[in-house]
């Protein structure tokens, strides 16, 4: 039997997220800093064969599960062979997308089995998804997601609220689940690298919550799946539901099986790690990779990378922005 990714708290990493490029064609404040990011140089970034080779080592070492991001995942060169070749490595694949160019890669992502997909949405309104984004894709991210429903793709819409921004459209996210059986995934605003943090723009759990009880006149709780990231409901007689991640308020960690694996090839234990472990020199280097992702998963702290009751701008400063993470 093959060794297992498991960390000193005996919490089994089954989930790597891979992100495919640092590049996107939206500009998403709370996700890259205003004044942009130096993009990787090509030669530092993992080749498609790169990919799927370390990709299998993970899977070798129990990893069953892969989600493929970004950047936007989908403006990679060649991305449907390497969907394809992940696709025979026998895992779940799973993908998170701005939705622009979506539609162009359903017949592959059906013949992958690829049938779980979020789009990020942060707003129902035009003006506001252009002050957001920075870029005029509106329609047909809506479009997109529409046609992406029609074809039978389990579709999740990602929406991180921030206050004063988004915060009053709790409601609509959630109505569009009264007749589509759709997810909503309502994310608390999170720090990193340049995107000027403050809590004082987030929306809490119970917020959301109490926005939901004043729309709808309340909700039933969900029974959530194993190491979901997110606690969920559904109000009576709607198809759909929603999820709250509660990063923030309601740390998730004590179930994590998530790892990430940057474009550039480093493997981060967790979203707000400051430190990263390089797989890509020695892979290329033809050294096995095995042994140095076993040791570095031993370095995972308990929750959010040791700040287990605050988040501490002298720590997450130290951390990428989050376009160069992956989402």
């Amino acid at each position: 039997m093959n060794p297992q990714i498991i960390d000193n708290f005996g919490r089994k990493h089954t989930y790597l997220r891979i992100s495919l490029t640092d590049r996107c064609n939206l500009r998403c404040f709370y996700c890259m800093p205003e004044e942009g990011v130096e993009l990787t140089d090509k030669q530092h970034i993992m080749t498609l064969e790169e990919i799927v080779g370390i990709s299998e080592r993970f899977v070798s070492l129990g990893v069953d599960t892969i989600r493929l991001t970004g950047g936007e995942p989908l403006i990679r060169k060649n991305v449907e062979t390497l969907i394809r070749e992940l696709a025979r490595l026998g895992v779940t694949l799973k993908l998170t997308t701005n939705g622009i160019v979506l539609d162009k890669f359903f017949d592959v992502l059906k013949e992958a089995g690829l049938r779980k997909i979020n789009i990020s949405l942060d707003t129902l309104e035009k003006s506001k998804s252009v002050f957001i984004t920075k870029r005029d894709y509106f329609y047909r991210i809506l479009d997109n997601i529409q046609k992406a429903i029609e074809h039978g793709f389990d579709i999740k819409l990602n929406i991180v609220l921030i206050k004063g921004v988004n915060d009053m459209e709790i409601n609509d996210f959630i109505g569009l689940t009264r007749k589509q059986n759709i997810g909503i995934k309502f994310i608390e605003f999170m720090p990193f690298n340049g995107n000027n943090w403050d809590w004082k723009k987030g929306v809490s759990k119970e917020e959301i919550l109490k926005a939901a009880t004043f729309g709808y006149g309340g909700y039933k709780k969900l029974e959530d799946l194993k190491r979901s990231t997110s606690v969920n409901y559904q109000v009576k007689g709607f198809k759909g539901s929603f999820g709250i991640v509660s990063t923030i308020t309601n740390p998730f960690c004590a179930g994590c099986n998530r790892i990430r694996l940057t474009a550039d090839g480093k493997m981060k234990n967790c979203l707000f790690a400051a430190s990263e472990t390089d797989l890509l020199t020695p892979y290329r280097k033809g050294d096995s990779i095995d042994e140095i992702i076993l040791n570095s998963i031993k370095t995972k702290k308990f929750s959010r990378d040791g700040m287990d009751t605050e988040m501490e701008k002298s720590h997450y400063e130290k951390n990428r922005s989050m376009i160069k993470i992956g989402g």
